[in-house]
């Protein structure tokens, strides 16, 4: 029996997710469409799927996220280098020097692989030296990691562990501190399932039981909501309900030991206002008419993530034995929750000139990628913590690679200044990387802190909240002692060049 060959992706099915391109960028999008369906013709996946397959379904995530026509040009094309016999210079002539900057980049990336220790650390280094060049390349390699995981099946067993480990370890931690939770999810729950297929299962199972039981209730609840926002005459909002991620909610059980009944947060109902001044008044309305649990309440609006994610978050008892998780926010701040900002961000309690230019960047990047922007180097397009994973691996240390995955990738605290300001710190951190944090010369000549008023040993563990303040002297200089104590690779960079400068 002749087996029907499977049918090209059309390309209306890109533009469709292409709201925000003009006329001129769809141009060039399809232009690029066509170049690497010639390109890519006669390829096969393992799958049995035309290999043009994958490139459109790369394009169409990045499409899907906001990005603009270079980057989704690229997507397209991120692999005729690699696997055509396309060369560069036929890419950069058709298309443009940025579009082969960004196919380059993605092409590097691709070539790195976990392969022994030594290997591992070795790509690891490459990885978080490319990702320092320019995001674009990332947010592409991103989506296509993303469209090969949707694909993982078809490969050896042996491949979708070692791909599904680089994915929990690295690419789904990026997309996180990328503030994209869209692709972050996705990934943590594909990889999941090829990491620890039994806990998958089991955690599925659990999830679509507590699914089930939660929806009936949450719809109930929404109704009886709707009409109490409406009697305080606010009727410009919409609500959705959310299901927490499968990862998570293994992760979530782990740590309250298997006890499903302990978390709270498996769905919530998330309510979209049109202000900001709306969320605390909705907030409002919910704690005066529902009661809510202590300690629950999380305002992530005037305390921003540092990925740039921003929500109300509470809790509360319904009335008749339930217990509900609410979030608030307005459509701006869903749609950066969902699409990403940088998390370079300077957060304080309110959008400072600062933040707002910061915000400026990202957008400017994902949404315009044109000629013009050729004025701007690609290093000042790229955000300070993502040019950091760069300086930081510029050692033969192998420690250093552990390092910078709990640096940007791990935990986080945030401690303010004594003005407001917010240092975003990993979890155990001391007031010595606080210093060194803030700046390099007040860590060299740390000599003191005061914890919330309280002076404090220079190895105390910073908690979420703590207001610090660093007390310096010229003559003071930091000791062998404090890279013991200190947690960040940036602190203990600077404390090895004072020591060395010092002897």
């Amino acid at each position: 029996m002749t087996e029907i060959p499977k049918e090209q992706p059309k390309i209306k099915d890109l533009f469709d997710k292409m709201g925000h391109i003009d006329a001129e960028g769809r141009k060039l999008v399809s232009k690029a469409y066509d170049f690497a369906q010639k390109a890519h013709e006669g390829q096969m996946r393992a799958s049995g799927d035309p290999y043009f397959t994958h490139v459109f379904e790369t394009a169409k995530i990045l499409a899907e996220i906001g990005m603009g026509p270079n980057v989704i040009s690229a997507g397209l094309l991120h692999d005729v280098l690699e696997d055509t016999e396309i060369t560069a210079e036929q890419i950069e002539k058709e298309f443009n020097s940025d579009i082969l900057f960004l196919i380059e980049g993605v092409t590097k990336l691709g070539k790195l692989k976990y392969r022994g220790l030594k290997r591992h650390t070795e790509s690891l280094r490459k990885f978080f030296i490319a990702t320092s060049k320019d995001i674009r390349v990332v947010i592409i390699r991103l989506a296509d990691r993303l469209h090969n995981m949707e694909t993982l099946e078809y490969l050896p067993r042996e491949k979708q562990v070692r791909k599904a480990t680089e994915v929990l370890e690295i690419f789904s931690p990026l997309a996180y501190r990328l503030g994209m939770r869209f692709i972050h999810r996705k990934l943590e729950d594909l990889a999941f399932k090829y990491s620890n297929p039994e806990e998958y299962e089991k955690t599925l199972k659990i999830l679509k039981q507590r699914k089930k039981q939660d929806m009936k209730f949450l719809e109930k609840f929404d109704r009886s909501l709707k009409k109490k926002l409406a009697e305080e005459k606010i009727t410009n909002f919409s609500t959705s309900f959310r299901v927490k991620n499968l990862y998570s909610l293994y992760q979530k059980m782990h740590r309250k030991d298997g006890e499903i009944e302990k978390i709270y947060d498996i769905t919530a109902i998330r309510i979209i206002t049109t202000s900001v001044h709306d969320c605390y008044k909705v907030l409002g309305i919910i704690h005066s008419t529902w009661k809510p649990l202590p300690s629950r309440l999380k305002d992530y609006i005037a305390l921003p993530k540092p990925n740039g994610y921003q929500s109300i978050h509470t809790t509360i008892f319904t009335g008749d034995g339930g217990i509900i998780e609410i979030q608030i926010r307005t459509k701006e701040m869903h749609d950066v929750a969902e699409m990403g900002v940088a998390s370079h961000l300077s957060y304080k309690g309110k959008k400072t000139k600062d933040a707002l230019s910061q915000i400026a960047w990202f957008k400017n990047i994902i949404s315009k990628d044109d000629e013009t922007k050729k004025a701007l180097s690609r290093e000042e397009k790229t955000p300070d913590w993502i040019k950091k994973l760069g300086e930081e691996v510029d050692g033969d240390d192998e420690g250093v690679i552990d390092n910078l995955k709990e640096d940007f990738f791990g935990h986080r605290v945030f401690v303010f200044t004594p003005n407001g300001d917010v240092i975003d710190l990993p979890t155990e951190s001391s007031p010595i990387d606080f210093a060194y944090a803030v700046h390099s010369h007040i860590g060299n000549h740390l000599t003191g802190a005061k914890i919330n008023g309280k002076l404090a040993s220079l190895d105390t563990k910073l908690k979420n909240g703590d207001i610090v303040e660093i007390v310096t002297k010229k003559t003071s200089a930091p000791t062998r002692k404090w890279l013991d104590i200190a947690k960040t690779s940036e602190a203990k960079r600077h404390i090895r060049a004072k020591l060395k400068l010092d002897r």
